[in-house]
């Protein structure tokens, strides 16, 4: 996955039946033209696009806070 980051989205929805709230998570694939990402730098800015490969129609837009040096 060369200039291709992952992203998780999480989100709580209320249970239709029982009214408790549970947590979905849905893992979205973003394109990163200069591979800036590196492995658990969060957060960054991502927007939508067209559709670049099967399962890919997110853009990097910036990274926001860098993680720190290892």
């Amino acid at each position: 996955m060369d200039k291709t980051i992952s992203v998780e989205v999480e989100r709580l929805i209320k249970h239709p039946t029982y009214g408790k709230y549970v947590r979905r998570t849905t893992k979205l694939l973003a394109h990163d033209e200069k591979n800036e990402v590196p492995r658990r730098a969060t957060p960054w800015r991502s927007r939508e696009c067209r559709p670049l490969s099967r399962h890919k129609s997110w853009t990097l837009v910036r990274v926001i806070e860098r993680a720190p040096a290892e």
